[in-house]
């Protein structure tokens, strides 16, 4: 008599091929949300500047992982990478838009460059590397794409980096809400994850792990968050769990802002 095999993969990602920017660094959001995809079943595509730092972390992950060179802010770069991943998985089912900097600056400090750099990376990064998917998503039926903004634009700051920070991370809220807009008729997905205080080293050392986890004391939930705090809500939203959900910007900040 042959037995039944009901056994489920309830893995979220399990069988999804997953470009996540800005993913190399060690102690950071992109490598931490990679982690945890890969944890989950996906096939990953680590994209960071360094060819060899991106390919260190995708064997890091362990087998059926990749790393690509991908600048954000160059077309044919954001071009290249997609290609590369689409040889080697043949689809993209979901795009994490994590890569950014930041600087700390005042409003009368931000310079030209200044601006042109921060907004460079953080906005149209985001809208050349979506460019560089959706034809993919399109062809293939549909796809997910999560974009990494901030508390910073929410509340205009308060957290790290200056006012072209906060302006060019709320102008990631406003595209991709556009995006969602249009781009759901296709089945693509759009959503937005603004992080709060978060224990990387994002800040370059601006501000040390003792004072997050002091000015954490005040949070409802009285801890700093963690990198993979951030990656379970991108996991959530490039799911199948999230599949009528489109649109939204999803608060990670242990309760430091309540919206209204």
């Amino acid at each position: 008599m042959q037995v039944q095999n009901n056994t489920r993969d309830f893995r979220l990602a399990a069988g999804k091929v997953v470009m996540i920017t800005g993913a190399a660094r060690e102690r950071g959001i992109g490598l931490a949300t990679a982690k945890l995809f890969a944890d989950h079943g996906a096939n990953v595509a680590i994209c960071d500047l360094g060819q060899e730092d991106s390919a260190k972390a995708a064997r890091e992950l362990g087998e059926g992982h990749m790393g690509v060179t991908c600048d954000v802010t160059d077309p044919q770069s954001c071009t290249a990478a997609v290609e590369s991943v689409l040889s080697r998985f043949g689809r993209i089912d979901c795009l994490i838009n994590n890569a950014g900097l930041t600087q700390r600056r005042s409003v009368m400090e931000v310079t030209t460059e200044d601006y042109a750099l921060v907004t460079e990376v953080v906005l149209h990064g985001t809208l050349l590397m979506s460019q560089a998917v959706i034809p993919q998503m399109k062809k293939q039926g549909g796809g997910s794409i999560v974009c990494v903004s901030s508390l910073s634009a929410l509340q205009g700051g308060g957290v790290f980096g200056g006012a072209h920070y906060c302006a060019a991370k709320a102008g990631v809220l406003g595209l991709a809400r556009a995006m969602a807009r249009e781009l759901g008729p296709d089945n693509i997905r759009v959503n937005a994850v603004a992080p709060g205080l978060i224990l990387t080293d994002f800040s370059r050392g601006a501000n040390p792990d003792v004072n997050k986890h002091e000015a954490a004391r005040s949070f409802p939930l009285r801890r700093v968050g963690m990198p993979q705090d951030i990656g379970g809500a991108c996991l959530y939203l490039a799911s199948d769990l999230a599949s009528f959900v489109t649109g939204i910007t999803l608060d990670v900040n242990g309760g430091a802002f309540l919206r209204p």
